[in-house]
C-alpha cells in the first residue's frame, strides 16, 4: 500500500484540521495540503513524465513544504531521495547521480546553481526545481492527480543515503512495508499521537525527524517548522508554550542544549509533551537532568537507517522512573526490542552470545530495509539470513534491555549525525603534500565528539591548518572538516600495516592532560 494514502485519507476525513506551521502561524489545513500534494503530483506526472518508482531528490532546508514535495513524490508512485541540506553541492550530485533521480528539488535558484556545477560533468541531468522559480510554479499549477499510484509493500518509498566504511554513501532502500512497520510500531512502543499534537520539526527532516512526520499525518495531528529553519533552544521552548503539545525527534546533544536554556529560563517545557531521543549515546547523568528540570517527557529509541528508527525503545515511564532496583542501568541502556522485530546479540560465527556477553547486534523484522541501492556487496555483507547486523557492539541483560558497548569500529557521531572519517581522509589525501592521515572522534561535552586529524605531511612538504581547514570546506560539508589537525612524522601500524586508531585516541589523551 502507498504510504501517501495516508494523506490522502486525513485530508478527506479532517479537511478542516491544522497541517503546516511555519512556527505557531497556521499556512495550511489537510485540505490544503492535500490539494497541493495532488497537483505537485499531477504536474510530476504531466510535465516531467515520472514513472512509478523513479526516484526524485529533495536537497533543501526544513520548510513547510518538505512535507508536500514528499507525498506528492508518493502520490506519483515514485520514491523520495531526501539528501541533507548540510552536504556540500559535491557530496549531493554523487547522491543525485547514484540514485539516477528524475527531478531534484532545491529551496532556491541559487542552491540550484551551485547543485548545477557540481553535477555538469554529469550526461542526462536532473531536473532542478528550485521552489522560488517558475517551474514549480507550474507544478504547483497542473492538474491534480486525484488517486495515489498503486504500490506494494516492497516497493522502494525513501532511498535514504548514509556513509559507509568505503568511503563512499550507500542508499539505504527503505520500502513502503518497512514505514508501516515502523510507524505501527511507533503506537505500540514510543508514544502515543494525539489529533492536537504537533510535530515540530527542529532536526533535519531528511533523516529521523522527518521518519516521525507518517505518524501525525495518521492521526490528523500537525506539523511545525521553525520560523528559524533549525533548532534554537529558546525558539522551542517557546513554540512549546504557543503550540500547546509538541512532539520533536532530537539528538543527544540537542536535548542537552535544551535543558541547559530550560533551566537558565526558569522553565520546565511547558507544552513540550514528547521528545524522542536518539542517533548517539545519551549519558546517563544527562538525561537524570533532563527529567530532572522538565519532567517525564522524554522517550529514547535505538535505530539505524538501514532499519529507520525500530530497534529498541525505552519508554517514557521507565525513562523518569527511579524506583526499580536497576533503575540507573535501564536508563544507561537503549531500552527494548520494539514489537516489529527480532534483537539478537551473536558473535562473529553467527552464534547468540550469552547474557551480559558483549557481541554485534543484529536485528530482523518487517522494519528492516530491503537493501543497499544497486550495491549487491554492501547488502550481502550486512544482511546475512535476513537478519542485519548492525555493526554496533552491544549486550543484552536478561529482562532483554540492550546496552551499547562500542559502534561500529569508525564512526564518529557528532552532534547526533554520523560522520564517517574515511571520507574525511580521502578529501584530505586529494592534497599531493600530504603523504598519509587517519581520522579519530575525541570527546566533547557540546557535541559529543568531535574530528580529530592525524596528518603526516610529504618530505619537505609545510601545511598550515588554514590551507587544509580551506581544502576541507571546498570539497565537503562543513560539519564533516575536523576541529583539530595535530601534524606527526607517521602513522602507528601493525605487523600488518593497519593504522593503530587506538594509539591515536591515546596520543591524543596525552596531550590534552
Amino acid at each position: 500500500m502507498n504510504v501517501a494514502i495516508w494523506l490522502q485519507r486525513t485530508a478527506q476525513l479532517y479537511p478542516e484540521r491544522p497541517a503546516l506551521y511555519s512556527g505557531d502561524r497556521l499556512t495550511a489545513t489537510y485540505s490544503a495540503l492535500g490539494e497541493q500534494t495532488c497537483r505537485l503530483a499531477g504536474g510530476l506526472t504531466d510535465k516531467l513524465r515520472l514513472q512509478p518508482g523513479d526516484r526524485v531528490a529533495v536537497y533543501m532546508p526544513n520548510a513547510p513544504e518538505y512535507l508536500a514535495l514528499l507525498y506528492a513524490v508518493w502520490h506519483a508512485g515514485g520514491a523520495a531521495v531526501p539528501i541533507n541540506y548540510k552536504l556540500h553541492p559535491k557530496e549531493a550530485a554523487f547522491i543525485v547521480e547514484n540514485a539516477g533521480a528524475r527531478a531534484v528539488f532545491v529551496a532556491s535558484a541559487a542552491a540550484a546553481l551551485d547543485l548545477q556545477a557540481a553535477l555538469d560533468d554529469h550526461t542526462d541531468g536532473p531536473e532542478l526545481i528550485d521552489l522560488e522559480g517558475e517551474s514549480f510554479r507550474e507544478l504547483q499549477a497542473a492538474q491534480s492527480l486525484p488517486e495515489p499510484a498503486t504500490r506494494a509493500r516492497d516497493d522502494l518509498a525513501w532511498l535514504f543515503y548514509t556513509s559507509g566504511t568505503t568511503g563512499q554513501p550507500k542508499g539505504v532502500m527503505i520500502t513502503h512495508g518497512n514505514i508501516h512497520a515502523m510507524s505501527f510500531s511507533y503506537f505500540v512502543d514510543v508514544d502515543e499521537v494525539r489529533t492536537d499534537d504537533v510535530a515540530l520539526y527542529a532536526a533535519p527532516m531528511s533523516h529521523g525527524a522527518g521518519l516521525y512526520n507518517f505518524m501525525h499525518v495518521l492521526r490528523g495531528a500537525a506539523h511545525s517548522v521553525p520560523e528559524s529553519g533549525g533548532f534554537d533552544p529558546a525558539e522551542i521552548l517557546a513554540l512549546g508554550r504557543s503550540l500547546k503539545s509538541v512532539h520533536m525527534f532530537a539528538a543527544p546533544t540537542m536535548v542537552r542544549r535544551l535543558v541547559d536554556r530550560a533551566k537558565a529560563e526558569g522553565a520546565d517545557g511547558e507544552g513540550i509533551r514528547t521528545i524522542v531521543y536518539g542517533g548517539g549515546p545519551m549519558y546517563v547523568a544527562d538525561i537524570e537532568d533532563a527529567v530532572a528540570a522538565m519532567g517525564p517527557r522524554f522517550v529514547q529509541i535505538y535505530g539505524q537507517g538501514e532499519c529507520p528508527m525500530t530497534i529498541t525503545a525505552l519508554p517514557r515511564n521507565m525513562v523518569a522512573d527511579r524506583s526499580h532496583p536497576r533503575w540507573r542501568e535501564r536508563l544507561g541502556s537503549v531500552g527494548f526490542a520494539q514489537s516489529c522485530v527480532e534483537v539478537r546479540i551473536l558473535k562473529e560465527d553467527g552464534t547468540p552470545c550469552a547474557v551480559g556477553e558483549d557481541g554485534e547486534i543484529a536485528v530482523h523484522g518487517a522494519a528492516v530495509m530491503a537493501g543497499y541501492w544497486q550495491n549487491g556487496e554492501a547488502t550481502e555483507k550486512s544482511l546475512r539470513d535476513g537478519w542485519l547486523w548492525t555493526g554496533d557492539v552491544g549486550r543484552m541483560d536478561a529482562d532483554g534491555f540492550v546496552t551499547l558497548t562500542d559502534r561500529s569500529k569508525d564512526v564518529i557521531i557528532s552532534g547526533g549525525t554520523n560522520i564517517y572519517p574515511r571520507e574525511v581522509e580521502e578529501v584530505l589525501l586529494q592534497l599531493e603534500d600530504i603523504a598519509e592521515v587517519s581520522v579519530i572522534g575525541s570527546p566533547d561535552a557540546e557535541w559529543g565528539e568531535v574530528i580529530v586529524a592525524f596528518v603526516v605531511p610529504r618530505d619537505g612538504a609545510q601545511l598550515s591548518e588554514a590551507e587544509l581547514d580551506a581544502h576541507c570546506l571546498a570539497n565537503m560539508a562543513r560539519f564533516k572538516r575536523p576541529k583539530t589537525y595535530l601534524f606527526i612524522d607517521a602513522l602507528p601500524k601493525n605487523a600488518y600495516g593497519k593504522v593503530l586508531k587506538t594509539d591515536l585516541r591515546q596520543r591524543l589523551s596525552d596531550t590534552r592532560t
